[in-house]
C-alpha cells in the first residue's frame, strides 16, 4: 500500500492533532492550535525533516476541514507542520474513542473498575470493539499510504494500540514505534479484558520495532503481560527489556517526559498571567497560604480524596482555619460520559460542603473553578505554597513537574507514589498513598509548616529533575532509538 508519490520520512500518529477547527456561521473554518510534547517534538526536528502528522477529526469543524483538505491541512493553520486529518465516520469514532479507549482501556490501565459491578463485556462492547478495530485500521491505511520507503513511524497511546501490528502487515519495510502515555496495567488486572482482546492489544503493540513507556514500572508491566498472556519470551539486560513473539523482537524503551521550562517560564510572566495573579491573591486574602491543584476532572486524578484530606486538615488542625486556601482548578473532562459528569458534580459538592462547614465572612476555604483557563492555572502555579498531586494512578503527571518550574517563592510538592513522576521527583516530594486521606492530610500539614528556605531548596531540585528531559529531547531520543 505504499504511496505512488514520495512519502514522508517521519510520521506521527495520534488521536488528537496539533490543531482543531470550529465551523463559523458564515461557513468559514476557524483554526485553534494546540500545544504539548508532540508539537514541541516535531518542531525540534525542523522543517526540512520531511515529517507528517496523522490525526483524527474530533468534531464537526474538524470533519469539515478534513473534507476540504483531504491530503493535507493548510500549514498556516498548523504552525507550518504537515498534517493529515482523517475523517472517520462519527459513530465509528465515538465507539472507538468513548466506548473502548476511554471507557475500557483507560479504566484497565488506571485500575478504575468497581469489579463487583463492572466490567461486563457484552454485545454492545463487541460492537464498539469492532469500531476500535476499524478506527485503528483507518490510521494504518493512511500511514501505509503516506510513508516513504523505510520511514520512521511513531504511533501514540492507547487509542492506537492496534496500529503497529496492522501497519506491519501493510508495510513491513517501515520502522514502527508505539508510545504509551498512560500507565500499563499489571498482568492480573489486564486479565480483566476478554482473552482475545487482551491478545489483540499486546500483539498490536508488538507489531512495532520499539514500544516506549514513561517509566520502567510501566515497561515492566507490559513485559509481564506479554509473558503471561502471549507466552512471549522476555529478556532483560540491565535496564533493557526485549520481547520476542512469533519470530519478531520488540525492544522496550523508557522515556520520561519532562516539562518545557523555557516555554513555561516565558508564558507564566505574560500580562494575562500577571492579571490573574492579582485577582487570585485578592480572592485568597492577604497573608494566607495556598494549597494548589490543577487537574482535569478525570476519575484517576483523585480530586475528591484530595478535598477530603483538606477537610481533615481543617478539622484536626484548627490552627489552619482562616490561614490557608485550597485553590482547586478542575476543568471538565469527557463530559459526554455520565460517570465523568457525576464525578465532576461530586467534586463541586464536596467543595461546597467544606466551604459551608468552615467558611467565614472573609475566608473561603476552597476556591474551586470547574473550567479551563491556562493563564489562570499558571498564576496559581506561581503563588502555590503547596502543590497537591495525588492521582490514583498516572502515566507521568506533568502538573507535578510544571508547578516547581513556575513557582515564584518555591513550593512543596505532595505527590502520590502512583504517579509516574514519583520515579523522578519522589526524593524531594512529600510522598503519599493516594487512598490514605489521613496520611495526605498530615503531608499537607508538613508541607505548609516547612521552613521557607527548605521549601525553596527542595523546589529547585524538583524543577531541575522536572526539566531534565524536555519534550523536544523526549521526541528526538525516541526517533533516534527507533532508527538505530
Amino acid at each position: 500500500m505504499a504511496s505512488e508519490t514520495p512519502g514522508a520520512q517521519i510520521l506521527v500518529a495520534s488521536n488528537r492533532g496539533p490543531v482543531s477547527y470550529s465551523l463559523e456561521e458564515d461557513g468559514s473554518l476557524r483554526a485553534k492550535r494546540g500545544g504539548g510534547g508532540l508539537v514541541s517534538g516535531l518542531s525540534a526536528i525542523g522543517p526540512d525533516a520531511d515529517a507528517l502528522w496523522v490525526c483524527a477529526a474530533l468534531n464537526d469543524g474538524d470533519r469539515e476541514a478534513a473534507r476540504r483538505h483531504p491530503a493535507q491541512l493548510p500549514e498556516s493553520d498548523t504552525g507550518e507542520q504537515r498534517v493529515r486529518m482523517l475523517d472517520i465516520a462519527p459513530q465509528t469514532f465515538t465507539d472507538a474513542y468513548n466506548g473502548i479507549a476511554n471507557s475500557v482501556l483507560w479504566f484497565v490501565h488506571h485500575l478504575l473498575y468497581q469489579t463487583p459491578l463492572e466490567p461486563a463485556f457484552d454485545a454492545d462492547f463487541r460492537a464498539q470493539w469492532a469500531s476500535y478495530e476499524a478506527y485503528n485500521a483507518a490510521f494504518a491505511d493512511a500511514l501505509a499510504r503516506d510513508a516513504a520507503q523505510g520511514a520512521a513511524v511513531l504511533v501514540q497511546d492507547y487509542h492506537l494500540t492496534l496500529v503497529p501490528g496492522m501497519l506491519r502487515e501493510r508495510r513491513p519495510d517501515l520502522r514502527i514505534g508505539h508510545f504509551s502515555h498512560t500507565p500499563w496495567a499489571p498482568a492480573d488486572y489486564f486479565g480483566l479484558l476478554p482473552d482475545d482482546v487482551a491478545v489483540s492489544v499486546l500483539r498490536g503493540v508488538l507489531g512495532g520495532d520499539r514500544a516506549g513507556f514513561l517509566t520502567e514500572r510501566w515497561a515492566a508491566a507490559f513485559a509481564e503481560c506479554c509473558e503471561r498472556v502471549l507466552g512471549a519470551r522476555v529478556t532483560r539486560e540491565g535496564a533493557e527489556i526485549a520481547v520476542t513473539y512469533e519470530g519478531r523482537t520488540t525492544r522496550l524503551g523508557v522515556h520520561g517526559l519532562g516539562a518545557d521550562a523555557d516555554f513555561l517560564r516565558e508564558r507564566s510572566h505574560r500580562q494575562d498571567v500577571d492579571d490573574w495573579l492579582v485577582r487570585l491573591r485578592e480572592q485568597v486574602g492577604e497573608g494566607r497560604r495556598t494549597v494548589v491543584r490543577v487537574d482535569r476532572t478525570e476519575l484517576s486524578k483523585n480530586i475528591v480524596r484530595g478535598l477530603h484530606a483538606y477537610r481533615r486538615l481543617l478539622t484536626e488542625r484548627p490552627e489552619w482555619r482562616g490561614r490557608v486556601v485550597h485553590v482547586a482548578f478542575a476543568y471538565p473532562s469527557r463530559q459526554d460520559l455520565s460517570v465523568y459528569r457525576k464525578y465532576t458534580e461530586e467534586v463541586s459538592r464536596v467543595a461546597e460542603e467544606i466551604n459551608a462547614a468552615f467558611g467565614t465572612a472573609d475566608w473561603q476555604p476552597v476556591l474551586l473553578r470547574v473550567d479551563d483557563d491556562f493563564a489562570r492555572s499558571l498564576a496559581a502555579y506561581r503563588m502555590a505554597d503547596v502543590a497537591l498531586v495525588n492521582p490514583i494512578r498516572d502515566g507521568m503527571n506533568l502538573v507535578a513537574k510544571e508547578v516547581p518550574v513556575v513557582s515564584d517563592a518555591g513550593c512543596a510538592l505532595v505527590l502520590s507514589r502512583e504517579a509516574g513522576a514519583f520515579a523522578e521527583l519522589g526524593e524531594d516530594a512529600l510522598v503519599v498513598n493516594p487512598y490514605d486521606v489521613i496520611a495526605t492530610a498530615d503531608a499537607l500539614h508538613e508541607a505548609l509548616t516547612m521552613p521557607a528556605d527548605a521549601r525553596a531548596e527542595r523546589c529547585k531540585r524538583l524543577a531541575a529533575a522536572a526539566t531534565a528531559l524536555p519534550p523536544s529531547q523526549w521526541f528526538l531520543d525516541q526517533l533516534r532509538a527507533l532508527r538505530g
